[in-house]
């Protein structure tokens, strides 16, 4: 007598199942059991025999199944924070936008703080440009308000700088900008380290409601296809919510925490840093749906503060800001590796890129027995072929987000200039070269979505139109940057990027093939399902 086949828990018929193995050719179907794929088969009948009386049979013979999406470079923590927010991002215009923020004042009783959502461009509006501290106290001055768009810039109203302890004295802090007018007067702009002050004034939620935003966050990612986040900036006090949010089963999506360092200045800080990231790794807090991936730093700024070699489009005194002198970026990232952990750095102007390269190579010199992805460039958004050169010989992975350019191309056209921001994001050449590239989207700056950015990477469209059309990739290159060359990544190539047998069942099906479909539906495609560890965690 010849034992049953164990019974499949999940089992897919469709046109196409890509597993993303190389040399290996279409299936038709695949099934999943306890959370792995544990078979595939060419015929769409052909694993009828592990179908039980338990099995979910999903028929779909127009359909595609590839692996989940990684966004190995975005905010989940952020996005958990916008949910609540007021919806600004869906305005137009100043009017509008202000209008929103009037409604939500009307509601909320006087004193309660106000925000809003984070991910919107102020040269989306008609007027591009962000609102004042003046036409903000016009809505409301009974409650302090927030405009966060990303995660480096604000707006406050007048109580709200009242609260931070920002006044027309406060000077200008190092690696940061308090924003003033030609008058010398306070807009209520604030850019990257001067919201700190910001930042250590504001409410925090309760943790019921954290959860709720991460519940409903990261739902939202796996709407898109996306299974999997590297979520860059989170707080080291975060990783006891996200714990909590894995305990309540609010998680849709696996999540790898690059702890954030941006506060971080001197050795002693960044070792009570590892201190807390080291008791977590004692703890045995790592399992397949939360794991702890590294330290973030951040070299440089971003639209209007990164570091380049030469001067900003109409200020030849200004060139960006480094925020870190590169001997104490060497010590802080050598102390990190130093632990056992990685390290991802922001680098998004060509000097920030060169300096980093510096300060990589110096940590390598110091320990060149270090495990291949333990460095890694966030963004390299402006990279010359000399820097890609750098980055490939010292074997340095790359994450790069086209949804960032997307979004940020006419910001970024008016502080670098046709021509350079063409060529960011040069994906053609990185990949002809040799380079290890990874894709996201740094949701809030750009929108996240699996095939949003597959769209992106392979048309080079933005809000400015198409740029740089020669730096293209193909749509099999675009999606490998977010599945194989993802889990490489985060060190988990064995578990998943491809669908083989074994490998972790995290699965997306699709309503059409993406390799196939025209240009212009690609953009908006969504999928049927997602699926991680097995479990469905969206259904159109």
């Amino acid at each position: 007598m010849t034992d049953r086949p164990e019974q499949a828990d999940l089992l897919i018929r469709a046109a196409a199942v890509h597993t993303l193995t190389p040399g290996e050719p279409p299936r038709r179907a695949v099934a999943v059991t306890g959370g792995r794929i544990t078979a595939l088969a060419a015929d769409p009948d052909g694993l009828d025999a592990l179908i039980g009386p338990g099995t979910e049979v999903v028929d779909a013979p127009e359909a595609t199944v590839l692996p989940a999406f990684d966004d190995t470079h975005t905010h989940l923590i952020l996005a958990g924070h916008s949910v609540h927010g007021v919806p600004v991002h869906r305005a137009r215009d100043l009017a509008g936008f202000l209008d929103l923020i009037r409604e939500r004042a009307a509601r909320t009783p006087a004193g309660e703080w106000i925000f809003t959502t984070v991910n919107w461009q102020e040269v989306l509006l008609a007027e591009q440009r962000m609102p004042t501290t003046e036409e903000l106290d016009a809505v409301t001055t009974d409650h302090p308000v927030l405009v966060r768009r990303g995660g480096y810039n604000m707006v406050l109203n007048s109580p709200a700088l009242r609260l931070a302890g920002i006044t027309e004295e406060s000077e200008q802090p190092e690696g940061g900008v308090i924003e003033r007018d030609a008058r010398g007067r306070l807009t209520g702009r604030l850019i990257n380290r001067a919201i700190e002050p910001v930042e250590r004034v504001l409410p925090r939620p309760g943790l019921a409601e954290r959860i709720e935003g991460l519940r409903a966050a990261s739902a939202a990612y796996a709407s898109t296809g996306v299974g999997t986040v590297r979520d860059c900036m989170v707080p080291v006090e975060d990783l006891d919510v996200l714990d909590a949010a894995r305990a309540e089963g609010a998680l849709s999506v696996r999540v790898r925490a690059l702890v954030s360092g941006f506060a971080t200045r001197t050795p002693e800080e960044v070792d009570a840093l590892l201190d807390r990231m080291d008791a977590w790794r004692a703890a045995g807090k790592d399992d397949g749906q939360l794991a702890l991936w590294g330290v973030k730093f951040g070299i440089d700024g971003g639209f209007e503060a990164g570091a380049l070699e030469e001067h900003y489009e109409g200020q030849p005194c200004y060139h960006g800001r480094l925020l870190w002198e590169p001997d104490d970026l060497v010590t802080a990232v050598d102390r990190v590796v130093a632990r056992g952990w990685r390290v991802g750095v922001h680098a998004w102007g060509d000097r920030g890129l060169r300096v980093l390269l510096d300060v990589f190579e110096e940590v390598l010199k110091r320990r060149p027995n270090l495990a291949p992805g333990t460095l890694v460039v966030e963004h390299g958004g402006l990279a010359r072929a000399d820097q890609r050169a750098r980055a490939v010989a010292l074997g340095i992975p790359v994450t790069v987000q086209h949804p960032l350019l997307h979004d940020g191309a006419l910001t970024l056209q008016r502080a670098w200039g046709e021509e350079r921001t063409t060529a960011v994001f040069p994906l053609r050449e990185w990949l002809d070269e040799g380079a290890d590239l990874s894709a996201g989207s740094d949701f809030p700056i750009g929108p996240y979505g699996a095939m949003l950015s597959v769209w992106g990477m392979t048309t080079r469209g933005t809000t400015a139109g198409v740029l740089g059309a020669g730096h293209a990739i193909s749509r099999e290159e675009a999606i490998a940057l977010h599945t194989v060359n993802a889990a490489r990544l985060t060190g988990e190539s064995g578990l998943r990027g491809c669908l083989r047998p074994g490998a972790l069942a995290d699965l997306t099906l699709w309503p059409a093939d993406p390799l196939d479909l025209p240009a212009e539906e690609l953009h908006d495609l969504r999928p049927l399902r997602t699926i991680v560890n097995g479990r469905t965690v969206h259904t159109a």
